[in-house]
């Protein structure tokens, strides 16, 4: 039970993201519409990041190295496709690293550079948290492109 409503919320989030995404252009999707903030894409190349690496790299083990700055700052980002693949994927891995869990795998001791967390099941509720943050950006993001029109500033 509990595997799949975790597992679900993560589907649910992807899901939205991409349904943010859809109306932008590949412009607007990495440019900021505000001088202050972030872009859409680079939002989902941090939320790709964070995934791999607080929940592959350090439950999945799957050897991620992540360059957190990079997915703030990459100065030739993938296409728009491309950064929505690699979430989508990050999101697959951690449904499978989900369903992986054990009942007393949710309780085992957990460490990652900058967080808190001391369970796998604390982590992973706290990256579905991040993820709905983000989320809530993209709104706005999304509201404002629609606001000025088509053409980025």
């Amino acid at each position: 039970m509990l595997a799949t409503v975790l597992a679900d919320r993560y589907a649910s989030n992807e899901s939205r993201v991409g349904e943010l995404a859809a109306p932008l252009t590949d412009k607007q999707f990495w440019q900021k519409p505000f001088p202050y903030g972030n872009s859409f894409g680079h939002l989902v190349l941090h939320l790709s990041g964070n995934l791999n690496y607080y929940i592959g790299a350090q439950i999945a083990k799957t050897g991620y190295v992540r360059d957190r700055p990079r997915e703030f700052s990459d100065p030739n980002p993938p296409s728009k496709e491309e950064a929505l693949k690699r979430l989508e994927e990050a999101v697959a891995m951690v449904q499978k690293t989900i369903r992986a869990q054990s009942p007393e795998d949710w309780s085992a001791e957990y460490s990652g550079v900058g967080t808190n967390a001391r369970t796998r099941l604390d982590m992973i509720m706290q990256c579905a948290a991040h993820m709905q943050h983000h989320i809530g950006q993209m709104i706005y993001l999304g509201y404002q492109w629609q606001r000025t029109g088509t053409n980025p500033q």
